[in-house]
């Protein structure tokens, strides 16, 4: 589930629609959460689909660490990719705001970290990537890991209008995490080898 500050909004002929927040979204807010209501669906199923519905998992999901495609059901499967993105995902099955995101302000996701089936050219940001490839959690992951640490302590000092989806077990590695009792997990365990 996407956090509720934000909407759906149309961005432009290339881009398509995005997530857009509607209120302030201070740095380390959890902005989505892996729910009950997400759909996720094997590599068989997926094959199974006829080139419609596979086209659109191909457009609308990203793999997880066992290769299943998950479809958002609400607007978070229109979260844009940018190599400069304001929310990074977690080890804990949700992603966090990095850096604040002011009303107005796309909700971006790096898709470096969505275990994409096939590299695609971003658009032009002016950073040294120019391209997703399905390894780039492999390569980034500690530049990722230092962001989310950077405001993972945040969690606990912020309105949360998404915890009430987290799990008792995830609430409590969030307090042992911050607390020091438990490393903070990296990103590197959301990565979905390919044979």
């Amino acid at each position: 589930m996407i956090h509720p500050h934000t909407e759906l909004q149309f961005i432009s002929e290339e881009i398509g629609h995005g997530v857009i927040a509607t209120q302030f979204i201070p740095a380390g807010t959890i902005t989505w959460v892996l729910d009950q209501l997400d759909r996720e669906f094997t590599l068989k199923q997926f094959q199974e689909f006829n080139p419609l519905y596979q086209n659109i998992l191909d457009t609308y999901s990203y793999r997880n660490s066992k290769g299943n495609y998950v479809l958002c059901w609400d607007h978070g499967r229109f979260v844009n990719h940018s190599f400069k993105s304001n929310c990074l995902s977690t080890a804990y099955d949700f992603e966090i705001a990095i850096r604040d995101i002011h009303p107005g302000e796309q909700l971006t996701d790096d898709y470096g970290y969505l275990n994409v089936d096939t590299p695609f050219r971003a658009s032009e940001e002016g950073t040294k990537r120019k391209t997703v490839y399905p390894d780039d959690l492999k390569n980034y992951h500690k530049t990722w890991d230092k962001k989310i640490a950077a405001v993972f302590p945040n969690i606990n000092t912020l309105d949360q209008p998404l915890e009430i989806l987290l799990s008792k077990d995830i609430k409590k590695t969030i307090k042992n995490v911050i607390e020091g009792a438990e490393p903070l997990e990296s990103i590197l365990k959301i990565y979905f080898p390919r044979k």
